[in-house]
């Protein structure tokens, strides 16, 4: 297996690990909120349950795929990625909402099982493809130049490039850049 399937097989299971975190929340609140108690507390509003517990399980898996599935990718500006995070989990749950909404309003299949089978089966796992597309193309993005090792430390950085030497150090080659007026630097 290369380098780089393998990189890619590691990043896919962590996200997994998370994504299973974030579905144990997920599908626990949605299903205490319909389910919980008679009546349940939101039984005849099952929008409203996956609404709340989708952004519980948000709130989880930023915080695991941030600080582990890609903890090693540069951090660019905390507010750009939380925004591109809440988008595109944005549209991993209007797919999730849209399997919900054809099963129960649609095809009137509204028992629990068809309920929990279109969200948090088919939903679940259209929006997880999407989202591990979108955050680690967008979101949790590789700085330009640069990829990471994948024996040894899959942790340290390494330049793509040319490198150079230092004061006896290898150091990636710095890229110039051409301004308006036609100016390197």
């Amino acid at each position: 297996m290369s380098g780089r399937v393998r990189k890619l097989a590691a990043e896919a299971m962590r996200f997994g690990v998370v994504g299973g975190a974030g579905f144990v929340v997920d599908v626990g609140v949605f299903n205490l909120l319909r389910y919980a108690g008679s009546p349940g507390l939101l039984e005849h509003k099952p929008i409203t349950a996956k609404v709340i517990s989708v952004t519980l399980a948000t709130i989880v898996t930023y915080l695991g795929n941030r600080h582990w599935t890609w903890a090693e990718r540069e951090r660019g500006s905390r507010h750009r990625e939380v925004v591109f995070f809440l988008l595109f989990n944005g549209i991993g749950m209007a797919i999730a909402l849209a399997c919900l909404a054809v099963s129960h309003y649609g095809l009137a299949l509204r028992s629990p099982l068809a309920d929990n089978i279109s969200a948090n089966v088919v939903g679940l796992v259209l929006g997880m493809a999407f989202r591990f597309w979108s955050y680690r193309t967008f979101v949790f993005r590789v700085a330009a130049g640069r990829t990471y090792a994948v024996a040894g430390d899959s942790r340290q950085p390494v330049f793509a490039g040319r490198r150079r030497a230092v004061n006896g150090c290898t150091t990636p080659t710095p890229r110039t850049t051409r301004s308006a007026s036609g100016r390197t630097s």
